[in-house]
């Protein structure tokens, strides 16, 4: 079914091939034609669709009703977002195991997207859900996301419910949520402004529309005239491949730069308002997130730019004192020296790769939640 004024994808799985029609208005354009729904790819438990590789004309129509992650026919159906901008691929995710992979492996990323994915993933476990809860909660450790969303499903099967029912509904409200979050961000923004963005916090890092990205995307639709800087975010560079083609999906304004570029265009007055997501945030308002939002932080604070989190309460950890306690990712040394398959540099060299660092809260000007912008000293 075509959902889409501007274009309709048409599948035939029986004669393996798809079409695109689209109303000739710089639409879609197939990049890649190969497409094997009728040979399902088998990796350990997880089925694999590649559906197709697709560059979107600029004029792509953004509202779309396509999902980063949704329950179908008893599988959670995950973007694959390790493939984008190149590709658009989907995984079918049938285990709670398979649920930690995509999660560990970055198949899903964003807090609230994995936390949903988590819930998902209790659903997925069945008898095995005290099991499948600590293994959950173990696949990414900062992101406090996880854990309450794998809480919340432990609670409702003590309680006797539906665990699907619950999940879908977490699913819902997450993207209810994030629409809050965006009409109370959007008033920070006017016309003419220029926004600084870190990693990738918008549709793809959430069930749908998005945290920081979110706040963008409502200021867009409201008609602002806005650009948009996205760092690309090393070095899995998020940035660079989600945010930057969210941003070209929507029709934003935006230039992509290096994330050593930052102090150079607010030295400039090039940048007029920084919003980042996060991935946990302490009861003192110390934030968690990406790799490299601290000095972004910094930089605004010197700068007098105003740096904003986007942020649902679910990210918000009652529990976790200050930043001192957030627990923070180290990723494998290959992410960092291993680009597009090729070693950057020489082999043996060491590496530390923490994923996220902790902004403390006098560098952050507010907090923009679904109960609206609020100040540290007012999140709990």
């Amino acid at each position: 079914m075509c959902q889409s004024t501007n274009a309709c994808l048409t599948i035939n799985k029986n004669h393996n091939r798809a079409s695109i029609k689209t109303d000739g208005s710089n639409g879609w354009q197939i990049s890649y034609s190969k497409f094997p729904l009728a040979n399902k790819q088998r990796t350990n438990s997880t089925y694999v669709h590649t559906i197709l590789s697709l560059e979107f004309g600029k004029n792509f129509n953004y509202n779309h009703t396509m999902r980063t992650l949704e329950w179908v026919h008893g599988k959670l159906k995950i973007i694959d977002q390790l493939e984008l901008p190149h590709k658009l691929k989907f995984l079918y995710l049938k285990t709670y195991q398979d649920v930690v992979k995509a999660i560990k492996d970055m198949n899903i990323r964003g807090a609230p997207a994995i936390g949903v994915a988590a819930a998902y993933g209790c659903v997925l476990a069945g008898k095995d859900l005290q099991k499948a809860a600590k293994a959950l909660i173990a696949s990414r450790p900062t992101a406090v996301n996880i854990q309450w969303a794998v809480n919340k499903m432990l609670q409702y099967n003590e309680e006797g419910k539906d665990l699907l029912v619950e999940a879908n509904r977490m699913a819902e409200e997450d993207i209810a949520i994030n629409k809050k979050m965006g009409a109370y961000g959007a008033k920070l923004i006017k016309s003419g402004m220029s926004i600084l963005t870190h990693c990738n916090a918008g549709a793809l890092a959430t069930v749908d529309y998005g945290t920081a990205v979110g706040v963008i995307r409502a200021a867009h639709e409201q008609g602002k005239r806005i650009h948009v800087f996205t760092g690309e975010t090393r070095p899995y560079l998020q940035g660079a491949r989600l945010t930057a083609w969210e941003l070209k999906q929507m029709g934003v304004d935006y230039h992509l730069i290096t994330d050593n570029m930052v102090g150079h265009f607010m030295q400039r007055g090039e940048i007029d308002l920084v919003v980042t997501g996060a991935d946990r945030v302490a009861r003192n308002g110390d934030t968690a997130n990406k790799i490299g939002t601290y000095s972004i932080a910094v930089l605004a604070k010197e700068h007098g730019i105003p740096f904003y989190i986007a942020v649902p309460f679910s990210t918000i950890d009652p529990k976790t004192k200050s930043g001192k306690d957030i627990k923070i990712e180290e990723r494998d040394a290959d992410e960092v020296v291993v680009v597009n398959g090729k070693r950057i540099a020489a082999k043996g060299t060491p590496v530390r790769y923490p994923a996220f660092d902790v902004t403390p809260a006098k560098y952050i000007t507010g907090y923009i939640t679904e109960k609206g912008i609020l100040k540290s000293t007012s999140l709990l």
